[in-house]
C-alpha cells in the first residue's frame, strides 16, 4: 500500500513541476543550435513518445499498467535507454559510497557514544558531545561545500577535477585491486561527507542508550556477581545499548540514499542522486518516477529488515514471543 501511494503521488507531483520534457528539449535545441521552433518541435516528437497534452488520468493508468509488467519506461533525456538501465548504471555507486560511509559512521558512533557515557561530565564527554551535536546539525550539502572549499581549493589536498565521476575515464570496471583503488579515490569525498554528517547522531543516540542501560537492574546484578568491567561493558551494556541503533541503521540507509542528490551533485559523483538531479532539471518523468520507486522500496524493505533484525537480536522479544506461543 505504501509503495502504491508513493508511486501515485510521485506520478502527479512531478507533473506539477513547471515545464515538461518536450518543452525543455525544444528550448535547449533553440538555444544551443539556433534551429527554428518548428524544427525543434519536430525533433522532439521524433525522439519522445510523450504527449504532454494527454489527460493525466490516461497517462497514469498507462504507466501503472506498464509498471505491473515490469516496464518502467524509457529515459526522455537519453532516448533508447530504459529507466531500469539508468538505475542499474548509477545506483551501485551510491550504494558503494553510502554503504562504506554508514558502516564507518556507525562503528565510530558506537565507540564514541560508549566513551561519552562512561566518561560522563568529563572534558572528553563535553568535547565529543559538542562535536557530535555540531556535525548532526550541519546539512550534508553544506558540509560537502565546506569540504570542497577547504580540502580542494584552500589546502589543495584533493584534486577535485580528477575525482569527478565514479571512476576515471578509460578505466574498465572490474574486480581488480587497481579499479577498486580508483573507485575509492573518486568516492572519498562523498564518503567523508556522509560519515561526518551522520556520525554525530549515532554517537549521541549511543550515549543516551548506554546511560539508560547502565541504570538497568541486570547491570547492577552483574556488578554484584563480581564480573569484570570489561565483561559488563561488552556483554551487558554494549550489547543491549546498541540494539535500538540496529533498527535505525537499516532505515537510515534508505534515507541516506535519497539524500545523496546534493552531495553527489556538488562532488560530481555519478550515483543515483546525481542521476535524480539531472532528471529533475530535465523533467525526465520516467527516470524520476523510477528512482523514487526504488527509494520507496528500499525504505520499506529497510523497515522490514530492521524489525526482523531487532526481534532476532533482542532476547526479551524472543522470550516474549515464545512464552505467548
Amino acid at each position: 500500500m505504501t509503495i502504491f501511494l508513493v508511486t501515485t503521488m510521485t506520478f502527479f507531483l512531478v507533473r506539477l513541476l513547471p515545464g515538461n520534457p518536450v518543452d525543455t528539449f525544444i528550448s535547449t535545441q533553440i538555444a544551443q543550435t539556433g534551429v527554428s521552433y518548428a524544427d525543434a518541435a519536430a525533433q522532439a516528437q521524433s525522439l519522445f513518445s510523450l504527449d504532454p497534452d494527454q489527460p493525466l488520468i490516461q497517462q497514469y493508468l498507462q504507466y501503472m499498467l506498464n509498471m505491473l509488467h515490469g516496464d518502467f519506461g524509457n529515459s526522455l533525456l537519453s532516448p533508447g535507454t530504459t529507466v531500469a538501465e539508468v538505475i542499474k548504471t548509477y545506483l551501485p555507486w551510491t550504494l558503494f559510497s553510502v554503504g562504506i560511509a554508514t558502516t564507518l559512521a556507525f562503528i565510530i558512533g558506537i565507540i564514541s557514544g560508549m566513551v561519552m557515557a562512561y566518561r560522563r561530565e568529563s572534558w572528553i564527554d563535553h568535547l565529543l558531545t559538542s562535536v557530535g551535536a555540531l556535525l548532526h546539525a550541519i546539512p550534508n550539502y553544506i558540509l560537502a561545500i565546506l569540504i570542497v572549499v577547504f580540502l580542494g581549493v584552500k589546502l589543495q589536498l584533493f584534486d577535485l577535477t580528477k575525482a569527478r565521476g565514479s571512476f576515471s575515464p578509460g578505466v574498465e570496471p572490474s574486480f581488480s585491486l587497481s579499479f577498486l583503488n580508483d573507485a575509492l579515490y573518486h568516492a572519498t569525498l562523498p564518503i567523508l561527507a556522509y560519515t561526518l554528517t551522520t556520525v554525530g547522531s549515532w554517537a549521541l543516540v549511543m550515549k543516551s542508550s548506554t546511560v539508560e542501560t547502565l541504570g538497568e537492574d541486570y547491570v547492577t546484578v552483574a556488578r554484584a556477581r563480581g564480573l569484570t568491567d570489561g565483561r559488563i561493558r561488552t556483554g551487558y551494556v554494549g550489547r543491549n545499548a546498541v540494539l535500538p541503533l540496529f533498527s535505525a541503521l537499516a532505515v537510515s540507509l534508505g534515507f541516506v540514499v535519497g539524500g545523496a542528490i546534493f552531495v553527489e551533485k556538488i562532488f560530481g559523483y555519478q550515483g543515483i542522486g546525481y542521476s535524480l538531479f539531472t532528471a529533475l532539471n530535465g523533467r525526465d518523468y520516467a527516470v524520476l518516477q523510477g528512482i523514487f520507486l526504488v527509494l520507496t522500496i528500499s525504505v520499506v524493505l529497510a523497515n522490514l529488515v530492521a524489525d526482523i533484525l531487532y526481534s532476532r537480536l533482542d532476547p526479551r522479544i524472543r522470550v516474549g514471543g515464545k512464552s505467548k506461543g
